[in-house]
């Protein structure tokens, strides 16, 4: 029985990644998150009370709480997941995710490195920095629009190429990750996914903003053409891989961690619609009368898709979910927890943690 600490725990994945561990194994967590927009501890509630489980509300920029966190918990694994994640906001703002997603990453390793030096031969053996990063940093890849035959993936040898201030400063963290390693001989393992879905997810996303804009009947908007493609990856397998890595990772190595389900944004919308239309049906005409487009986002990557050859052959992990099983379960997930997205839309969840009325 190991004990991890998760920065980012009260995060979109980093929250699955908890609930897996709380559930499915007998290893202890403990949360480490800044509590952002981005961040709801009830997506943990069940665990709040565990003894399994403990909770630190902390700034990974934050260099001596960081430092007492590692000293005062003694985790036996780090996975590292507290970043700024969102495309749209690193266009917007850029500085966030620098100071996050690169600085307070140098901050996590400088801290782990002077942990790890304290501990004994038999801890160091175990001991893992999982750096959890995304498949953005790649770049994208060739469309089908543009060139015929067998299209290429990512790989764990493909050149980086971010687009985006987000997915170069996930560039820029996975860089000094592997440097901690070669460098320092910090044991780092590193992962890239595609994207995520599931539930409890922040409704700025895709998959969860187009639910519920669908079900307060607002516009559902779509980027350009919406034939932008992406490899969707159910958060909940994501959660098994990541804890698959950062228990039986070889050291050094990086992972690519995708669900084999490449598809349009325009097509994800179009299925979205359709299970609402049976699930949840309009009083007049189907969910698709809502999707509208709108000006594409500027340096928008056209085409994501991970090849997780990789994981399969050696970690023996595969996705569960069908993109169909997956997104099926995610929509009525969110149908029978419209209490928990009310609250992430109109801010009570972050009101409350902080003792604010109204």
């Amino acid at each position: 029985m190991a004990k991890i600490l998760v920065t980012g725990g009260a995060g979109f994945i980093g929250s699955a990644v908890i609930r897996y561990v709380m559930r499915e194994t007998q290893h202890e967590v403990v949360n480490l998150d800044k509590l952002t927009y981005a961040g709801n501890l009830e997506s943990l509630g069940p665990f709040r009370d565990d003894p399994r489980y403990a909770f630190e509300q902390v700034d990974i920029c934050d260099e001596p709480e960081v430092k007492r966190v590692l000293q005062q918990h003694q985790p036996d694994v780090i996975m590292h997941l507290a970043a700024e994640s969102h495309v749209d906001r690193s266009i917007d703002g850029p500085g966030a995710f620098i100071q996050t997603n690169l600085v307070g990453t140098y901050v996590l390793l400088e801290q782990a490195r002077a942990y790890y030096l304290t501990m004994d031969a038999a801890r160091k053996a175990g001991f893992r920095f999982h750096h959890i990063s995304t498949d953005e940093v790649y770049g994208d890849l060739p469309h089908p629009d543009e060139q015929a035959g067998e299209l290429p993936l990512f790989t764990e040898q493909t050149a980086y190429a971010p687009s985006s201030p987000y997915s170069a400063s996930k560039a820029g963290s996975d860089h000094l990750v592997r440097s901690w390693y070669r460098t320092f001989g910090l044991p780092v393992v590193v992962t890239n996914c595609s994207n995520n879905y599931g539930p409890y997810h922040f409704p700025e996303k895709l998959i969860p903003l187009m639910i519920l804009n669908a079900l307060e009947g607002k516009p559902l908007p779509v980027y350009g053409k919406g034939n932008q493609i992406r490899d969707w990856l159910y958060v909940e397998d994501h959660a098994r891989a990541l804890v698959l890595v950062a228990t039986q990772g070889s050291i050094g190595e990086t992972y690519n961690i995708g669900g084999n389900n490449e598809k349009q944004n325009i097509e994800v919308v179009h299925t979205l619609c359709a299970l609402l239309d049976e699930l949840r049906p309009r009083e007049q005409g189907s969910y698709k009368d809502l999707i509208t487009t709108v000006e594409d986002r500027p340096g928008h990557d056209m085409r994501y898709a991970i090849d997780a050859s990789k994981i399969q052959q050696t970690l023996g992990w595969s996705p569960q979910e069908t993109f169909e099983s997956g997104l099926r379960k995610t929509v009525q997930w969110y149908l029978d927890n419209q209490d928990w997205c009310r609250r992430v839309q109109d801010g009570s969840y972050q009101r409350e943690r902080l003792g604010v009325a109204g």
